[in-house]
C-alpha cells in the first residue's frame, strides 16, 4: 500500500447533513454531529488516532465533546482509537453485548497470521499486511472499559442510531442505521473496497479469511433487507448512494 500524506480535507465528506464520512489510510470512521455534540462510529487503527482527532477538529468539533464511540465490531482496524478516547476524555465505548469481550480484549475473532501468510504471495495482501504492522495492529491497546449499549441509550445519542446485529464477520458484528440521514454504517458487513480487493466503489464482501464464520455472513445480511437506507457508509471503501436492499440482493448473488 503506497504511503502518502493523509489530509482531512481530501478524505472527509458530508454525504448527509451532520454526517461526516472519513476515509482513513485503510479503514473508515464516521462522525455524526448535533450542535456541539457528536458520536463516532468506529475509530481506525491504533496509529490512526491523530487522524481521527484531526478529522474531528476539521469539522469544527472538539474530541472531548464526543458523547460515545460506537463500535461495529472488535477488529483492531475499527477499535484502534477507542482506548485513547476512553482514557483521555472518558468517552463511552459502546458495542453489542455479543461483542463486548472481543472489544475489551478478552476474546479474539480475527484473521490469523497463518491465514494471512497463505495469501501473502498476492501483492495486494502483502502490501496490506505491511500496512497493518505499521499501523500498530500488533501492539493495539484493548478498550477495557467498553460495554454493551442499551437501546434507549443509543436512540438518545446524536443521529438516534439503531443497531442491527449481523453476525458472521464476528459474533457481535453490528450495522448502525441513522434514520434521519437514511444512512447506514455497515462496518465490515458489506464494503465498497478494501486494500486486498481489486474493486473499488462496488458493493462487495471481504475476503472469507476475514470472517470468523464465513458460511453465516451472507445469511446474516438478510437482516438488512428491510432497513430503509439509501446511503451506504462502509468500513472500507468510498461512500455509496444505493438502496441497502438492492446492495444486499447484489451481494447475495455473488460468489468468490
Amino acid at each position: 500500500m503506497r504511503q502518502r500524506k493523509w489530509l482531512p480535507d481530501q478524505r472527509t465528506t458530508e454525504p448527509a447533513e451532520g454526517v461526516f464520512f472519513v476515509e482513513g489510510p485503510a479503514s473508515n470512521w464516521i462522525i455524526v454531529r448535533e450542535g456541539a455534540d457528536f458520536i463516532l462510529i468506529d475509530g481506525g487503527y491504533p496509529r490512526d488516532v491523530e487522524h481521527v482527532l484531526t478529522s474531528i477538529r476539521y469539522v469544527g468539533l472538539e474530541p472531548g465533546h464526543a458523547k460515545a464511540m460506537l463500535i461495529t465490531h472488535g477488529h483492531v482496524d475499527h477499535t484502534g482509537s477507542a482506548a485513547h478516547f476512553s482514557r483521555e476524555y472518558g468517552t463511552r465505548i459502546l458495542c453489542s453485548p455479543e461483542e463486548e469481550a472481543h472489544v475489551g480484549g478478552q476474546e479474539k475473532h480475527q484473521v490469523t497470521v497463518g491465514q494471512v501468510l497463505r495469501h501473502a504471495w498476492r501483492p495486494r495482501v502483502f502490501r496490506w499486511m505491511l500496512h497493518v504492522i505499521r499501523a500498530g495492529a500488533l501492539s493495539a491497546e484493548p478498550a477495557t472499559k467498553a460495554r454493551a449499549w442499551a437501546t434507549d441509550e443509543l436512540q438518545a445519542l446524536p443521529g438516534s442510531p439503531r443497531a442491527v446485529l449481523v453476525p458472521g464477520h464476528t459474533p457481535g458484528n453490528t450495522v448502525f442505521f441513522l434514520p434521519n440521514a437514511q444512512a447506514v454504517a455497515t462496518g465490515d458487513a458489506l464494503v465498497t473496497g478494501h486494500p486486498v480487493s481489486k474493486e473499488t466503489g462496488v458493493v462487495q464482501m471481504l475476503h472469507p479469511m476475514f470472517h470468523s464464520r464465513p458460511d453465516d455472513v451472507r445469511e446474516a445480511l438478510r437482516r438488512l433487507s428491510d432497513v430503509d437506507a439509501s446511503l451506504i457508509l462502509p468500513g472500507h471503501g468510498p461512500a455509496l448512494r444505493m438502496p441497502l436492499a438492492d446492495a444486499v440482493v447484489k451481494i447475495s448473488g455473488r460468489r468468490r
